[in-house]
């Protein structure tokens, strides 16, 4: 295909890790089907990724090319997730015009670039950036969504509003956070369980404030990812039947791509000139993958909490403690902001005396790779979708700490509905982070979490393979949505 023919997607995820990761994955399946890919960051992530990635590749590479929009928010350098409600403020509030002028710039190019950049002819948005979604309309462009969370948040998220009208949302008074409030029963929305407690659903939900932003900002996205031709999800049939069943329902045309990151690796060549291309916000560390190279087989405990949550350092200090009791190996990733308001993880001397010769701590290393290893034998995570997705397919059962959103949810479905999970309570102490690893890692509960989670990741691996149903999926939202 000429490169001027060539079908343009212009492709902007939330400016947040755990949605950045997902798109590009998405990104690289569509360019290796002949599009011409414009990948759009914020400002702000894009200078990370500058930072951590290396800045040649970034420049551009045959048909793929890195773009940037303001967000709205103080410019800054820091090297953390910027604040989560100021940046779905700003999001829905600013960038619709900014992402239209980005679109009309790009079109401006083509008249200059004889015939080196193609038009652009699609958007692929973040189904939390629907501002894109109406850029694409107004404009005249074919869209798709990217929901990058779970079916289950997707479902909860919907019907949030349902709270609001039966009387469930607001909380009355913050006392309801801990009296036995939050285990209310939903049993009305379609394709959950019906012993759902108000706990299970995403997070934003426990607040006495009728205006709080998360639980408006969801409300509004997911009514507005109606306005795209096709929803795409980082899931496969196999894991999430029911609730897709019911999302398709609710939504234009669904298409199950996933697990993303299996579907890339099986059906985007290494020779591509994509191959090497990261999404990592944070560099990548090396030596953990070399450490586990020492390690017994299922010796290891994984620890990660993923990019955003942050802790107080009691907490921190509660897991370190549960951790260096449990006699087990680990490898944990401490960012540099994983301690509320401060910016250093702090961990005592102590801790690494008890721990010399069986722990790793890196700030970030590459997860996949770490779940896929041998010597890993359980995975204590945040519940993010991303880490749950790479954890089955990983075939690594977990024990899940949820921080904030869906990842609730997700853990409920975990624990309960798939058997692959244990849930540390909220305020943690490092007796049951102690006595719940030993369990997973050696105990009947432990054991049976590692078959069903085998039996999980089997299906995953057969959607994900060459030519699997997940990549047929991705040709029919090419054909169907993206060059219809």
């Amino acid at each position: 295909m000429a490169t001027g023919e060539r079908p343009h997607a212009v492709m902007i995820p939330y400016p947040a890790q755990g949605h950045i990761t997902p798109m590009m994955k998405l990104a690289k399946l569509l360019h290796a089907r002949g599009f011409h890919v414009t990948f759009v960051n914020n400002e702000f992530n894009h200078r990370r990724l500058l930072r951590s990635q290396s800045a040649d590749a970034l420049r551009g590479l045959p048909a793929f090319q890195f773009a940037a929009i303001a967000d709205g928010l103080p410019p800054s350098d820091r090297e953390a997730t910027q604040d989560i409600a100021e940046l779905c403020y700003s999001t829905m509030t600013t960038c619709l015009p900014r992402f239209k002028e980005l679109i009309v710039k790009l079109n401006e190019e083509v008249e200059t670039s004889g015939g080196a950049l193609p038009p652009v002819t699609c958007v692929v948005a973040d189904s939390t950036m629907s501002f894109a979604l109406a850029a694409a309309r107004e404009l005249g462009l074919r869209c798709a969504t990217l929901w990058t969370a779970s079916a289950c948040g997707f479902m909860s998220y919907c019907h949030y509003k349902d709270l609001l009208d039966r009387g469930l949302f607001p909380l009355k008074e913050e006392a309801q956070l801990s009296n036995g409030y939050l285990d209310t029963i939903i049993d009305w929305i379609p394709s959950m369980p019906k012993d759902l407690r108000l706990r299970d659903l995403p997070s934003f939900v426990r607040t006495t404030d009728p205006d709080d932003i998360m639980f408006n900002f969801f409300v509004h996205e997911t009514a507005a990812m109606s306005q795209a031709s096709g929803v795409v999800i980082n899931t496969w049939d196999e894991l999430d039947a029911p609730l897709l069943d019911a999302m398709s329902k609710l939504l234009p045309p669904v298409y199950t791509v996933g697990p993303l990151h299996l579907t890339v690796r099986n059906n985007v060549s290494k020779e591509s000139p994509l191959a090497d291309i990261g999404s990592n916000l944070w560099k990548e560390q090396d030596a953990p993958l070399r450490w586990l190279d020492g390690q017994p087989p299922h010796s290891v405990l994984y620890v990660n909490f993923g990019s955003i949550t942050v802790m107080s350092k009691e907490h921190l200090l509660e897991f370190a403690w549960g951790l260096a009791n449990t006699g087990y190996a680990f490898l944990w990733n401490v960012r540099p902001d994983l301690v509320k308001g401060d910016d250093e993880a702090a961990l005592p001397p102590e801790f690494f005396a008890a721990t010399e010769g069986r722990s790793m701590l890196s700030t970030w290393c590459p997860q996949e790779k770490v779940l896929e290893h041998e010597a890993v034998g359980l995975f204590l995570t945040h519940s993010g979708w991303n880490s749950s997705l790479e954890g089955i397919c990983g075939g690594v059962p977990m024990v899940c700490w949820p921080f904030f959103a869906e990842q609730q949810t997700n853990c409920r479905y975990k624990c309960t509905e798939w058997g692959i999970g244990m849930e540390i309570g909220e305020d943690v102490r490092r007796t049951e982070v102690e006595a719940m690893i030993r369990e997973a890692m050696a105990g009947a509960k432990g054991r049976e979490m590692r078959r069903r989670v085998q039996e999980l990741r089997d299906s995953a691996l057969a959607s994900a393979r060459c030519d699997g149903r997940s990549m047929r999926n991705v040709d029919r939202l090419i054909h169907e949505v993206l060059l219809a």
